[in-house]
């Protein structure tokens, strides 16, 4: 198997780059592999980037509404050394903290690498990498054995951006609402044979903590009920926080759980819920991290 560990520059709470080695099982019992793989809900996109390294999709299409996102992956794609520059040259230090905290207050007044880089000072040294509610690690006063510095090993990003840039004609990136993606998806990708769609839509109950951009439950809703009307032959996997709400939404699909052990802020947050589309075929096994579990499946 290979190391689910994430290619990402990014630190994402709940990131699924941990489901490398379960999506890669399901491209090839698919036969999908060195086809698309459309992920909708993009964030860190560690899983997206270890499965394109690996050569297991030829293209893959990130999507992410937040804007800030957006501008820091298209500072990856477009403005490479640009942005390293502004890597090596900016000092890690609180008075700095605050100086990106007003850049990504500003949003679209920024231009794109300004924001782009404000996304991402933001996200290596906030807690839990969350960019908008978070404080600084180690606090305003930089007290405590973990600092500001500790997730911000200049050499190592440096190098993973650099990496994902060589791959740039192998990677899509939109700004769009995912549902206006799947409402039109043969406009996107007219081959749906060829195609894996991933989503990992904002958490029901966590959502508020962590996302930007939240949903609340007619957006769940909504989305159910795109995806309802999907070509049927279209294969993609969603996986959410397993809670009641969302298992009732979905109850007419296969699903099964699997846990995702993260913290945030000291608080551990364990089960999560997989939804399977009618015509994928899912083998009896998942694997999350390397570690191999039973797949099994409810409605």
């Amino acid at each position: 198997m290979a190391n689910p560990r994430t290619q990402s520059p990014l630190r994402y709470p709940g990131g699924k780059s941990c489901l490398t080695n379960f999506i890669t099982e399901l491209a090839n019992l698919n036969q999908l592999q060195g086809s698309t793989y459309l992920e909708l809900y993009a964030g860190g996109a560690g899983a997206a980037l270890n499965m394109l390294f690996n050569g297991v999709f030829r293209q893959i299409h990130i999507n992410d509404f937040d804007y800030a996102m957006y501008s820091f992956w298209f500072c990856v794609l477009n403005h490479t050394e640009e942005l390293v520059e502004k890597i090596i040259s900016t000092d890690i230090s609180i008075d700095e903290w605050h100086n990106q905290k007003r850049i990504y207050a500003r949003g679209y007044e920024n231009d794109i690498l300004e924001l782009g880089f404000s996304t991402f000072f933001l996200n290596r040294t906030n807690r839990s990498g969350i960019i908008f509610k978070a404080g600084p690690i180690g606090g305003i006063n930089q007290e405590g054995d973990y600092l500001l510095d500790v997730r911000f090993n200049k050499v190592d990003l440096i190098e993973r951006i650099r990496k994902i840039a060589t791959f740039s004609e192998q990677i899509t990136l939109t700004n769009l609402d995912a549902l206006k993606i799947l409402q039109n998806i043969n406009d996107y990708h007219p081959d749906i044979d060829n195609l894996f769609i991933y989503l990992d839509p904002p958490y029901y109950k966590k959502g508020k903590q962590l996302y930007l951009n939240n949903y609340d439950h007619q957006d769940h809703e909504n989305l159910v009920k795109t995806i309802n009307n999907l070509d049927p032959n279209i294969k993609w996997l969603i996986s959410y926080d397993n809670v009641a709400e969302i298992r009732e939404l979905y109850d007419h699909y296969r699903m099964s759980s699997f846990d995702l052990n993260y913290t945030l802020q000291s608080k551990k947050f364990g089960s999560e819920l997989i939804v399977f589309s009618p015509q994928l075929i899912i083998g009896d096994f998942i694997i999350v991290n390397n570690r191999v579990s039973a797949l099994n499946i409810f409605e």
